[in-house]
């Protein structure tokens, strides 16, 4: 069986001590035997493997995940594993035992694939070109951590934000800009959780008065499987997008209770767009990216005192 390593995943691992690249290379020696060796995360269609670190010198405990195709493995994710971590596999309290697996894994395999390629592409292109906005980003979510959020939020968080998440878990900006198109912000897990609720409790306001419309005059300003995922900006929460997780489609939000508007994009095709405009600005359409020092700023939201400082990308 053939091993892939994905080179983000080499540069976390020549960061997490002198030992783990040694301990990557035994564990995909040991997945090129035994591919079914990893359990799984919680999070569907990503296997992990728990490496115990005194096995190896300068080498932490490590949570390696990845993903099995029929003809190969993909090593997506590395982190040092933590003792509060439940052991790989574990049910959270409370959660259902029964998990709905997906119909197709190949599918999901795929999603894995492209939502893990979209973001290294915005990732690489901030860490050479914008570091100031590449140091924002948080760290990956620990599995335990989404699937703390999914029984917070009582949903299935799709695949594709998980994966997302796994990556990073939030930008906290740079000079109070998010690197998503619009100047927006991935929204930290905690931001997520509490945005849900207040939407959710709208909706339960709403349908209190919907009680006494007519039908043709009820008004939702929220469904249970919209999952907020974008913020207006790293500070800035008054709105931004959802993705549903019952349609895969994000939409936008506001706080003030507006009604939500469609975005007919996928989180896969949303990401790879801003990949795109990153890489290619002369040929986007929706925003024009910019530099102002060493941040990313985006044309469409940036303040006009500050315009005079924005220099556009070509290319």
């Amino acid at each position: 069986m053939k091993v892939e390593i994905q080179p983000d995943v080499r540069d976390i691992a020549g960061q997490l001590g002198a030992g783990v690249p040694y301990a990557l290379k035994v564990v995909a020696g040991q997945l090129a035997d035994d591919p079914d060796m990893g359990v799984p995360s919680g999070l569907h269609g990503i296997l992990t493997v728990t490496v115990d670190g005194d096995l190896f010198e300068d080498c932490p405990d490590l949570s390696v995940g990845y993903i099995r195709e029929p003809d190969r493995i993909e090593i997506r994710f590395l982190r040092a594993a933590t003792s509060t971590e439940p052991p790989t596999g574990a049910q959270e309290e409370g959660q259902d035992q029964e998990r709905v697996q997906p119909a197709d894994p190949a599918a999901t395999a795929v999603t894995v694939r492209e939502v893990a390629d979209a973001w290294r592409r915005i990732t690489c292109w901030l860490q050479d070109k914008a570091p100031d906005s590449y140091a924002a980003l948080r760290a990956g979510a620990s599995p335990a951590a989404i699937a703390a959020l999914e029984g917070d939020l009582g949903i299935q968080i799709p695949i594709e934000l998980s994966v997302l998440w796994l990556l990073t878990a939030g930008d906290e900006g740079a000079n109070g800009w998010g690197c998503l198109p619009g100047n927006r912000a991935l929204m930290t897990l905690d931001a997520v959780a509490a945005a849900y609720r207040l939407k959710m409790d709208a909706q339960a306001h709403e349908d209190a008065r919907n009680a006494d419309r007519p039908e043709d005059e009820r008004i939702t300003v929220w469904q249970p499987t919209w999952i907020p995922v974008v913020a207006l900006g790293p500070a800035d929460s008054t709105s931004g997008l959802y993705l549903d997780a019952a349609t895969g489609y994000l939409g936008r939000w506001s706080r003030y209770n507006e009604s939500p508007g469609e975005e007919r994009d996928t989180l896969v095709t949303y990401l790879e767009e801003a990949a795109d405009m990153l890489e290619s600005p002369d040929l986007a359409t929706r925003d024009k990216p910019g530099l102002i020092g060493g941040t990313l700023v985006w044309l469409s939201s940036i303040d006009p005192v500050r315009e005079d400082r924005w220099r556009p990308l070509t290319g």
